[in-house]
């Protein structure tokens, strides 16, 4: 068998399971790996350590697609049992995720970071005990004023204006994770940064 109990990186996507979430600006993660699946024609539905999971071959790694389902605030559960069964380390966990302080249609990649506010960052962060794990931030735009509620506004879904930006920063933002197996970090950062 190609996969054993053991594979070279997880490519963690954030979100919310369910059809109600789908096209919310917390769910761009979830939207962005099943990209990364329908390049490579295969589906992400293995249920496995609380998460739809795939392993693939992709950038010459054998690597795991992950979408948890524990809802957003407990995706740390889901990570750390995944990252356990299939022995993957912190520094091979490459998670996908909104960010409110980028535009619509930016993303930004880092090495490592604080969650920065993030629920579900702060989760992963809680449960690898390690805050040491590179991600691809997809920018999902500020609140529309300081009262509006953030849970409201990540819950909400994007305008069609919106959604037009949003497609090219999903494209951008699965490349930089294929950059990021492929050549690293810092050559991710250096050419999608500001995208």
């Amino acid at each position: 068998m190609l996969f054993q109990k053991s594979c070279e990186w997880m490519i963690v996507g954030l979100g919310n399971p369910g059809e109600a979430y789908a096209r919310t600006r917390h769910n761009v993660g979830f939207r962005t790996v099943d990209l990364l699946a329908q390049r490579l024609d295969v589906k992400i539905d293995r249920v496995k350590c609380k998460a739809l999971t795939r392993l693939v071959e992709l950038a010459g790694h054998k690597v795991l697609l992950v979408k948890p389902q524990t809802y957003m605030n407990a995706s740390g559960q889901s990570v750390l049992w995944a990252s356990q069964y299939y022995k993957v380390p912190p520094e091979r966990i490459l998670v996908l995720s909104d960010d409110i302080s980028l535009p619509v249609g930016r993303i930004r990649v880092r090495a490592q970071g604080s969650a920065g506010g993030h629920n579900g960052l702060k989760s992963i962060i809680a449960d690898l005990k390690s805050q040491e794990f590179p991600r691809v931030k997809i920018g999902v735009g500020a609140k529309p004023c300081p009262e509006y509620d953030l849970a409201d506004w990540v819950l909400s879904n994007f305008t069609a204006q919106e959604e037009k930006a949003l497609k090219e920063a999903i494209d951008h933002a699965a490349d930089a994770a294929v950059e990021v197996l492929r050549a690293g970090v810092p050559s991710a950062a250096s050419r999608f940064n500001g995208k």
